[in-house]
């Protein structure tokens, strides 16, 4: 399963579908042209403890560091993952 990603009027969204039903979604906000506000992530409950949560917020680092961004990761989920992987520190806001 592959990340789609859609970004409207300073809002975006990366998710994931499965038989055309979106499974997994990562919200977030663009509160400046430089960061990226992190708010949600939720994955379907028959899926959850998969990859799926990981594979979002590994899309939102690539997204950030392609677009030289810095994630201010307000979802736990998101906040856990950024603050356990250190390579994904380079685009963390501090």
């Amino acid at each position: 399963m592959s990340v789609i990603h859609k970004k409207e009027n300073g809002k975006g969204l990366f998710f994931i579908e499965e038989d055309s039903e979106m499974v997994a979604e990562m919200t977030y906000t663009m509160p400046s042209p430089d960061r990226m506000i992190i708010d949600h992530t939720e994955v379907d409950e028959e899926l959850r403890g998969g990859q799926l949560g990981f594979q979002l917020v590994e899309a939102g680092v690539e997204y950030a560091r392609a677009h030289h961004l810095k994630i201010i990761p307000l979802c736990k989920f998101a906040k856990a993952v950024i603050d356990k992987k250190m390579e994904y520190h380079d685009v963390l806001d501090k």
